[in-house]
């Protein structure tokens, strides 16, 4: 508000500025070995670390404003769709599996269609 910005936080400027925030996100995996970016980030020094939770609070920050200008609950669009992706993914069917729920029957996954 001190800034007086809320003329241009259009939620189009809003979605397009986060893109970009998203872009420099990656940016910090780009060109890492796959070893240096599994879970725990092996190897990453505590300025690269600070550094991509930045970028991802950059990212978090226009998300939490887009929902705010679209009047958006996100709390509650988030547990939603949590919900329905339950439905979509059945655990008993989707187990271990990442194809797309397209690829699951009653029976499992199709053949041919594993992820």
């Amino acid at each position: 508000k001190d800034r007086k910005w809320d003329p241009h936080h259009t939620p189009r400027n809003l979605a397009l500025a986060m893109v970009g925030e998203v872009g420099e996100l990656c940016e910090c995996f780009q060109w890492k070995p796959d070893a240096a970016t599994t879970a725990g980030l092996p190897g990453w020094s505590e300025a690269d670390r600070e550094h991509l939770g930045e970028e991802m609070s950059d990212v978090l920050l226009y998300l939490v404003r887009l929902a705010d200008k679209c009047d958006v609950n996100l709390a509650e669009a988030v547990l939603k769709k949590i919900d329905k992706n339950a439905a979509k993914y059945p655990a008993h069917l989707v187990n271990g599996s990442s194809a797309k729920y397209t690829a699951y029957s009653d029976k499992g996954v199709r053949a041919g269609e594993e992820g």
